[in-house]
């Protein structure tokens, strides 16, 4: 098989969550259990960082990932999704796996992932277990797909657990209140495993605290005292919020050498290190165009937030969603005086156009819908001027678009 065949394997005749939805997700660990004992248990051969949250455990992971690298340390690296290529989401020291180790790993194992119908997600993360274990990374940090008891990657034991933000997002999955998503989130501390809480929120101190006691473990709430000030050269200011869980769990980590200097350095070179797509990523500046996968309400509202300090003449804001959004919740927090173009990301998840239109207008908002994404960016460009700002995103399908 070519690797193009590989993927077009994995995603089409496997299940995706990205692609397909709620019907994408087993929600039990049982398939990824066996496949990880078919493997050899990759997962118990190195050391890990688990990244759980609603907002911010990419961003968080990544800048993980940079820290120990710049500390000089082999650092494995799985996120999704991914935004223009599958290897993407699994890296070591940012170079992305190859081709020939992906090919290799279906070609291997393919009859049984037909055998026992395992999830396209299911797949991915055994691979990076594999990828990891036989690669002998120092320490792999760990960045959970959806929810956290139930996710894949929940059958590792890491070092430091890491829970970022909690919002609401995957309600039909997760639940429809912050309390019932941070039960969720909370399943993946351990017992004795010391886990950081990024943000704390007074709907999920008292869960996380009474999961925390019941496992022995040892909490921390990063944003209580803040001592070290830290810049990243990843932008937007709600990337603070991020930065202090992640030195929380450097303070955390035993058994690694890593000093302000290799914090200061990771901090700085995140992108450069890990490579991280679609933070607050500027495309250009004459006119300034920004793009950034923030796609619930939390998310949006701090991405709002950054676009209110810039200095512009006019806002332009390139949309499109996936089905499942909450459109009442996110819409009516979008600006009015913006130029909107509608459009939706070319998957089956995709929201349609028309229908993003007219709930836009019934909130107020003023645009036109596009046949797709380019065709609404490309639009954007010709009606902005050099002073404006266009604001791609609503889902990390737009972004990938684009970029």
């Amino acid at each position: 098989m070519t690797y193009q065949e590989v993927l077009d394997w994995m995603f089409v005749q496997l299940p995706m969550y990205q692609q397909k939805g709620k019907i994408a997700h087993s929600g039990k660990l049982d398939a990824i259990i066996n496949l990880s004992k078919f493997l050899g248990n990759p997962h118990k051969k190195f050391k890990s960082i688990h990244v759980a949250g609603t907002n911010g455990k990419g961003s968080s992971s990544h800048m993980l990932a940079s820290i120990l690298q710049e500390a000089g340390y082999k650092v494995g690296l799985y996120t999704s999704p991914h935004l223009k290529d599958f290897r993407e989401r699994i890296k070591i020291n940012g170079k992305p796996i190859s081709e020939n180790e992906v090919v290799n790993f279906i070609e291997n194992n393919i009859n049984y992932f037909k055998m026992h119908q395992l999830s396209f997600f299911e797949m991915t993360v055994g691979m990076a277990f594999d990828y990891f274990a036989n690669q002998r990374v120092d320490i792999a940090i760990v960045e959970v797909g959806l929810g956290g008891r139930l996710d894949s990657t929940n059958i590792i034991t890491p070092e430091v657990s890491l829970i970022t933000n909690i919002g609401l997002d995957h309600v039909d999955m997760l639940g429809d209140t912050l309390e019932k998503i941070a039960e969720e989130k909370a399943g993946i501390i351990k017992n004795n495993i010391p886990v950081v809480i990024s943000e704390t929120q007074g709907e999920t101190t008292p869960v996380f605290n009474r999961v925390a006691k019941s496992k022995g473990t040892l909490i921390s709430y990063a944003d209580v005292e803040v001592l070290d000030v830290f810049k990243t050269s990843l932008l937007g200011s709600y990337q603070y919020k991020n930065i202090n869980g992640v030195i929380e769990v450097i303070k955390q980590l035993r058994s690694f050498n890593v000093y302000k200097k290799h914090i200061k350095t990771g901090l700085l070179n995140v992108v450069d290190n890990t490579g991280l797509l679609g933070r607050w990523q500027v495309l250009s500046k004459k006119p300034m165009v920004v793009c950034d996968t923030a796609h619930n309400v939390e998310g949006i509202k701090l991405v709002l937030e950054q676009i209110e300090k810039q200095d512009f003449d006019q806002l332009h804001m390139v949309l499109g969603f996936v089905k499942d959004k909450n459109l009442d919740a996110v819409l009516p927090l979008l600006p009015k005086n913006a130029i909107y173009y509608f459009c939706s990301p070319s998957i089956e998840r995709g929201l349609n156009v028309n229908l993003l239109k007219s709930k836009s207008i019934a909130h107020g908002l003023s645009g036109v819908a596009y046949d797709s994404v380019n065709e609404a960016f490309n639009a954007a460009n010709k009606i902005s001027n050099s002073r404006d700002f266009i604001y791609v995103g609503g889902s990390t399908f737009v972004v990938a678009e684009i970029i």
